[in-house]
């Protein structure tokens, strides 16, 4: 079954609303693993809007599933991924002033840098991942930086699903094929939701991971945080 990790950035965000911790992003990280996520990830930014650099020591000793901490490869991102030690890491080009990550590595361009990054975290035993267009050439190119596995960007999927579905997904199933054919774990992430995320895990039936934030912190704003988190496990299984 592909597992569900859960982003807590948003949850974060609400905290940072105010002063002191609430909501305690640490115990509602303990309660979504009781309540059957496969793990939980984290995407600090360098102005800590919602997940702090502070926060990361303290999930790293209470997370008890899966950790993966994502975002872009700064020098002081790097050091904080090699002091904590993630299960996984998953590398993502977004520069320190956009909204959200929007866009996959050029694998290419950045093979060098990728591949460099890749080997100091290997060094620590961290899985990684790297965020990536459903473009063919970049998963060949991802391949050749020594990455385990590729996180498919699914924004342009979830925004196309409701026009043409099949057109939508078109893209992801071929990148993933190839993928699997050399040797690459799969995952996905971005804007997938309660609508979409079905049909995206029926057609990519090898799918190791989806991490899910925004969509599923919304959810649970209407049915509460522990029947949301199985209904996307449901969607999964």
């Amino acid at each position: 079954m592909t597992k569900l990790s859960v982003n807590i950035n948003k949850i974060a965000l609400i905290r940072n609303a105010r002063e002191g911790n609430l909501p305690d992003i640490f115990q509602i990280a303990k309660d979504i693993e009781h309540y059957g996520a496969d793990g939980i990830t984290v995407h600090p930014r360098p102005d800590e809007r919602h997940i702090r650099y502070s926060d990361i020591p303290i999930l790293k000793k209470i997370v008890t599933t899966e950790f993966n901490i994502e975002g872009y490869p700064s020098e002081k991102f790097i050091k904080l991924v090699i002091n904590n030690t993630p299960d996984q890491c998953t590398l993502v080009p977004d520069p320190p002033d956009v909204l959200t990550s929007n866009t996959g590595w050029d694998t290419i361009k950045n093979k060098d840098l990728l591949k460099d990054i890749i080997q100091k975290l290997h060094a620590k035993n961290i899985r990684v991942s790297i965020f990536l267009n459903p473009e063919e050439e970049m998963v060949y190119a991802a391949k050749e930086t020594g990455t385990d596995r590729i996180e498919l960007y699914t924004g342009p999927y979830a925004e196309n699903y409701h026009k043409n579905r099949e057109e939508a997904i078109a893209s992801y199933v071929k990148a993933a094929k190839i993928a699997q054919t050399t040797g690459l774990g799969v995952n996905a992430g971005h804007d997938l939701n309660l609508d979409n995320l079905k049909y995206f895990n029926e057609n990519i039936p090898w799918l190791a991971e989806v991490s899910i934030g925004h969509a599923l912190i919304s959810d649970a704003l209407y049915y509460g945080l522990h029947n949301t988190v199985q209904m996307y496990k449901n969607l999964l299984s």
